[in-house]
């Protein structure tokens, strides 16, 4: 028996669906888990750049 366990875990044939499965189901957790987060990030990230876009273009416009 331990031999087949240690026969097991040396095994590296590679991933099955299963284990594919368990990924996604692992990673839209954590997306699910931090949604709002990072919304709220991409949001406030975003603003700054078109604030930023936008302050420059006011001063191009001015300087004309």
């Amino acid at each position: 028996m331990k031999n087949q366990i240690i026969a097991f875990l040396k095994d590296e044939d590679g991933q099955t669906s299963t284990e594919y499965i368990l990924l996604v189901a692992v990673v839209a957790l954590i997306v699910f888990k931090f949604k709002a987060q990072a919304t709220e990030r991409l949001g406030a990230i975003t603003d700054n750049v078109f604030n930023g876009a936008d302050g420059w273009v006011n001063e191009l416009n001015s300087s004309n």
